[in-house]
C-alpha cells in the first residue's frame, strides 16, 4: 500500500494526470461553446445569408414589370436556393407566383396572407429575429411536419411579395454531431497525450528520480553514487553538477571528521585503559602487600626493641624481613608484567620454537623440586613439533602448569605423577600439563583465572604463591587469540593451552 501511495505521488503520475484533466477540460468547454455558441451562430449567419439574398433578389426586380430575362432570372434564383438551401416564393401582390423553387414544400405557405401587416404579428411558436419596414425574418415551427424555419417576408420595391425560408433543425444535428465527433477526438487525444506524456515525463523525472537516489544516499553518508552529467546546460543538469560537488565535499569533511574521532577515541579509550590499569595495580598492590609489610613491620619493631637478643633470633628476624621483601619485590614486578600482557602493551617476538624441546627445558628447571616432593614424570614425546610463537611467554605458562602440577599433585594409589601430552587438535598444538590429586569444583573452575584466586585458601605463604600464574596464561592466550582451560579428569586435573602450529 505505501509502494502505491508513492507511486501516486511521485513527477510522472501527477505530470500524466495533469495533462489528461487539461484536455478533457479542453473537450468539455468546446463541447459546451459548440452546444450553446454554435446554433446561435448558425442562425445569425443565415439571418444575415437571408437578408443578401433578399437583396439580390430586390435588385433583379426594381422595373417594376417583368423582365425580359425572367426565365434567365427565376434559374439564377433557383440556382441561389439550392446553393443555400433555400426554399423562395416570389409573387405580385395580385398573387400570382412568379418564381417557385420548390412547389412541394411551399405549398402550405402559397395560400398564406405575405403582406408585413399580417407577418409582424407574433403568433406562437414564431420569434421574430429581425424586422423592417418592408422585411421581417421569423423563427418559426411548423406543427404539421415539426420543423423549424428561418423565415423572410418581404415586399420589393416593386410590391412583389417575397418568401424565404430555410430549414434550421439540421444544425442541432449538427452540433450532436459535432460533439460526438469532440468526444472522440477527446478520447484519442486522451490516449495519446498520456502516451506522449508517460514517455517524456520519463525522459523528464528520470534525472531527478537519479538525484533523489544519490540524495538519499548522501543522507545515509553514501557518497559512491555521482550524478552522470549530459551535453545539456540546463537546471538539472547544473543541479546535478551542485550535488556531485557537494557529494564530494561532504565526503572529504566526513571523512576527516571520522580521522578526528577516531584518533579522539584512542586517545579517550589509551587514557581510560591507563587509568583503569592504574587503579586496578593500586589495588592489587594494596591488598596483596598488606600482610608481607605488616610482617615486615612486626619484625622490625620486634629488632628495634631487642625482643629477642641472642644472635640467632635477631637474623631470624632478619631473614623473615628479608624474605617478604623478596616477595614483595616479585609480586610487583608479576604485577606490572601481567597488566602490561593484559592491556596489549606487549610485544610479542613470535618465531619457530621447538615446544617439546621447550618443555623439556621447563622440567629440566624443576627436576631438583620435583625428585624433593617425590613426582614422576610422563613425557615421552622426543620428535621435534613446531609452533609460531614467543618462547619467552609460552616458557612462563608452561612453568607456571608445572609449578601448580608439583604444589597440588597428590598419591593416587601411592603415586604421585605429572603426565604432559602435546597433540593435534583442531589445526592447533595442544599442550597439556595433568597432575594426580583432587578435582577441582565446578564452581572454582573459571575463578581461579583471576588475580590472586587460590582454590585452597588454608595454604601457608610459603606454599601458596602469589596467585596471578593462572590469571598470567589468560592474558597471554588472549593476546594469541587460543585457546586454553582446565579438565578435571578420573585422578586428578589437567590443564592445557593451544598454540599455533606451523
Amino acid at each position: 500500500m505505501a509502494k502505491i501511495n508513492e507511486k501516486w505521488k511521485s513527477v510522472r503520475v501527477k505530470l500524466f494526470l495533469t495533462v489528461c484533466v487539461v484536455i478533457v477540460i479542453i473537450i468539455l468547454l468546446l463541447v459546451l461553446i459548440n452546444s450553446v455558441v454554435l446554433e446561435k451562430f448558425y442562425i445569425y449567419s443565415k439571418v444575415e445569408t437571408l437578408k443578401q439574398i433578399h437583396s439580390e433578389i430586390n435588385q433583379y426586380y426594381k422595373g417594376g414589370d417583368l423582365p425580359n430575362n425572367q426565365d434567365y432570372l427565376e434559374e439564377k434564383i433557383k440556382v441561389i436556393a439550392l446553393k443555400n438551401n433555400l426554399e423562395i416564393l416570389l409573387r405580385t401582390n395580385n398573387d400570382v407566383t412568379i418564381v417557385a423553387t420548390n412547389s412541394e414544400q411551399l405549398e402550405d405557405i402559397s395560400n398564406v396572407d405575405l403582406s408585413l401587416e399580417y407577418e409582424k404579428k407574433i403568433n406562437i411558436n414564431e420569434t421574430i429575429l429581425c424586422e423592417t419596414n418592408n422585411m421581417v425574418i421569423k423563427q418559426k415551427n411548423e406543427e404539421k411536419n415539426n420543423i423549424t424555419y428561418l423565415t423572410l417576408i418581404a415586399k420589393l420595391d416593386n410590391n412583389y411579395e417575397l418568401c424565404i425560408r430555410t430549414p434550421i433543425s439540421v444544425i442541432k444535428e449538427s452540433v450532436k454531431v459535432s460533439n460526438s465527433v469532440l468526444l472522440l477526438i477527446g478520447c484519442i487525444a486522451i490516449v495519446i497525450s498520456g502516451i506522449l506524456a508517460s514517455i517524456i515525463s520519463k525522459k523528464f523525472t528520470k534525472p531527478i528520480l537519479e538525484l533523489n537516489e544519490i540524495a538519499e544516499g548522501m543522507s545515509n553518508l553514501d557518497f559512491s553514487k555521482k550524478y552522470r552529467l549530459l551535453n545539456t546546460e540546463d537546471e538539472i543538469n547544473s543541479l546535478g553538477k551542485s550535488i556531485n560537488i557537494m557529494s564530494d565535499k561532504l565526503e572529504s569533511t566526513i571523512n576527516e571528521l571520522k580521522k578526528y574521532n577516531t584518533e579522539l577515541e584512542k586517545d579517550i579509550e589509551e587514557k581510560s585503559r591507563i587509568d583503569e590499569m592504574r587503579k586496578q595495580f593500586i589495588s592489587d598492590v594494596s591488598h596483596e602487600l598488606k600482610t608481607p609489610i605488616s610482617l615486615i613491620q612486626g619484625y622490625s619493631e620486634g629488632l628495634l626493641e631487642e625482643v629477642n637478643s641472642d644472635p640467632d633470633s635477631r637474623k631470624y628476624y632478619a631473614t623473615i624481613i628479608l624474605d617478604e621483601t623478596n616477595k614483595m619485590d616479585k609480586l610487583v614486578k608479576q604485577l606490572l608484567e601481567l597488566m602490561k600482557i593484559e592491556y596489549g602493551a606487549l610485544t610479542l617476538n613470535n618465531k619457530k620454537i621447538d615446544i617439546v624441546a621447550l618443555i623439556n627445558e621447563v622440567l629440566r628447571k624443576h627436576s631438583l623440586i620435583i625428585d624433593e616432593n617425590n613426582i614422576e614424570v610422563e613425557f615421552d614425546e622426543n620428535n621435534i613439533i613446531e609452533v609460531f610463537a614467543d618462547d619467552f611467554y609460552i616458557e612462563q605458562i608452561i612453568s607456571n602448569y608445572i609449578t601448580n602440577a608439583i604444589k597440588y599433585s597428590s598419591e593416587i594409589n601411592g603415586i604421585r605423577k605429572i603426565k604432559i601430552n602435546v597433540q593435534e587438535v583442531n589445526n592447533r598444538i595442544r599442550v597439556g600439563v595433568f597432575n594426580t590429586g583432587e578435582n577441582i569444583k565446578d564452581e572454582d573452575l573459571n575463578k581461579i583465572w583471576g588475580r590472586f584466586y587460590k582454590v585452597d585458601s588454608s595454604r601457608n605463604r610459603d606454599n601458596g604463591g602469589t596467585g596471578i600464574g593462572l590469571a598470567y596464561v589468560k592474558a597471554v592466550m588472549n593476546n594469541y587469540n587460543n585457546d586454553y582451560g582446565v579438565i578435571n579428569q578420573k585422578d586428578g586435573v589437567e590443564f592445557y593451552f593451544n598454540c599455533t602450529i606451523i
